[in-house]
C-alpha cells in the first residue's frame, strides 16, 4: 500500500500540473493538429524524459542545482525567447492564404528529440519536482528508498503522458470532429504563447527586483 500511495501521488500530481496552458502541452497539442497523433506522442516522450530526468535530479542532488541561479536565470531566458518565437511562428501560419505548418514545431528535427531539447530549455520544471518531492518527504509519504523513487517517477510518468493525451486528441477533435477553422486555431495558440512569454517576462522581472531588494536591504 505505500508504495502504491507513492505511485498514486506522484501520477496525481504530475497529471494536474500538465492541464494549465503551457509551452509543452499547447506545442503537442499544435503539432497533433499539424502533424499527426504519432509525431505529438513522439514530442511528448521526448519531453516526459527530461522530466524524469528533473525528477531524478530533485531527489538526489537538487540543493546543488538549485544553487546555480546564472544557469536556471539563463535557461529562463531561453525559454522567453522560445515562447516569442513560437507565438510569432504561429501568427505567421495563420496569417497565410492557405493553411501551413508551424515553421518552429514541423521542421526536420525529429519530434522525439524537439520534445527533449524544449524541455530542457523549460526550468518551470526544476522548483516544482524541487517543492513537491519536499513535501512528500516531510509527509512521509515519499521515502528515501530507490523503490520509492522508482515508482514515483514512474507515477508522473504516466501522469504527464495523461495530460498531455488530453491536449494531443483534443486539438486533433477540435479541428476534425467540430471542424474548427485551422487559421483560427493559429491564432488562439499564437495568443496563448504570447500571453505565456509575458507571463514569464513578468515572473523574471518580479524576481529580479525580489533580489535587487534584498541585496539593498542588506546593504542597509
Amino acid at each position: 500500500m505505500p508504495l502504491l500511495r507513492v505511485f498514486f501521488t506522484g501520477m496525481f500530481i504530475s497529471f494536474l500540473g500538465t492541464l494549465p496552458l503551457g509551452t509543452l502541452n499547447v506545442s503537442a497539442m499544435q503539432i497533433s493538429v499539424s502533424d499527426g497523433i504519432w509525431p505529438a506522442l513522439y514530442f511528448s516522450f521526448g519531453a516526459l524524459l527530461v522530466e524524469i530526468i528533473y525528477v531524478r535530479l530533485s531527489l538526489v542532488a537538487m540543493n546543488r542545482v538549485m544553487k546555480q541561479k546564472k544557469l536556471l536565470f539563463a535557461l529562463e531566458w531561453v525559454t522567453l525567447l522560445v515562447l516569442a518565437a513560437l507565438s510569432i511562428s504561429s501568427f505567421y501560419a495563420a496569417m497565410q492564404p492557405v493553411v501551413v505548418k508551424n515553421p518552429i514545431l514541423s521542421n526536420t528535427v525529429h519530434r522525439f528529440w524537439l520534445g527533449v531539447m524544449m524541455s530542457a530549455v523549460n526550468p518551470v520544471q526544476i522548483p516544482f519536482w524541487f517543492g513537491w518531492s519536499t513535501v512528500l518527504f516531510t509527509k512521509n509519504i515519499l521515502q528515501p528508498k530507490e523503490s520509492n523513487y522508482i515508482l514515483y517517477m514512474t507515477g508522473i510518468g504516466f501522469g504527464t503522458f495523461a495530460g498531455n493525451c488530453l491536449f494531443i486528441f483534443g486539438g486533433k477533435l477540435l479541428v476534425s470532429k467540430l471542424n474548427t477553422n485551422q487559421h483560427l486555431l493559429q491564432i488562439i495558440i499564437g495568443c496563448v504563447f504570447g500571453v505565456t512569454a509575458l507571463l514569464q517576462l513578468w515572473k523574471m522581472i518580479r524576481q529580479k527586483d525580489a533580489i535587487s531588494t534584498m541585496k539593498t536591504n542588506d546593504k542597509s
